[in-house]
């Protein structure tokens, strides 16, 4: 399957793709279940840890964040994340000024490689359409509302161009690890409808975050 820009009629590939799995399944050549298990893995587990990783490293190394936002395709692929859908890749930078929210508008063109598979709700009409004419409302269904002043910027992904947002760092984090930050970066932070909270930490914690 691809990210890219695609028919979505009941005549399309990804029609096709779910009469077939629908066939084998009727078959018992395919457990539902097990499909579920692996696009959960790939959607929530696998894609998400390898953008946490990179805005880990944005976050405590200033020069790797420079190469970030200037070549995020390279600066990714230093950490041995490369694919189809992360080339022609653009990280964009959260501040207390401005926020950055990723939306594809025609499809559902996501930068898989460092963020897995796209959700169902960013694949959805009501996204792709709000996202553009309201991300504010956007912004507060997801339970983030900002201040006035906050500029809200839309990017929108394509087949030849995607996004990855670098949320702020929380306040509070200085000392903690690299490996420890990257746990807890959201795969939502890095599309832009969320924001991270500083973990709590507990007497004699040091800093870490936990599981």
């Amino acid at each position: 399957m691809s990210g890219d820009h695609h028919n979505t009629d009941d005549t399309g590939p990804a029609a096709r793709v779910k009469a077939l799995e629908a066939l084998l399944t009727e078959k018992g050549f395919v457990d539902p279940a097990a499909i579920d298990a692996i696009v959960d893995t790939y959607e929530n587990r696998v894609g998400p840890r390898n953008g946490a990783r990179v805005v880990a490293k944005a976050w405590t190394d200033p020069e790797y964040r420079k190469r970030l936002l200037a070549n995020a395709t390279s600066a990714v692929a230093e950490l041995g994340f490369a694919g189809p859908e992360g080339n022609h890749l653009v990280a964009v930078e959260n501040t207390d000024r401005i926020h950055n929210l990723v939306v594809c508008t025609l499809c559902s063109c996501y930068p898989w490689p460092v963020l897995g598979l796209p959700p169902v709700w960013y694949k959805s009409f009501a996204y792709r359409s709000r996202a553009v004419s309201d991300p504010r409302g956007v912004l507060k269904d997801f339970g983030l509302e900002l201040a006035p002043d906050v500029e809200v910027r839309v990017w929108d992904s394509s087949a030849e161009i995607r996004y990855l947002v670098i949320p702020e760092r929380p306040k509070g984090t200085e000392r903690m690890s690299e490996d420890a930050l990257a746990a807890i970066v959201t795969r939502d932070s890095m599309v832009g409808v969320a924001k991270i909270a500083a973990p709590t930490s507990r007497r004699g914690d040091s800093g870490r975050a936990r599981a």
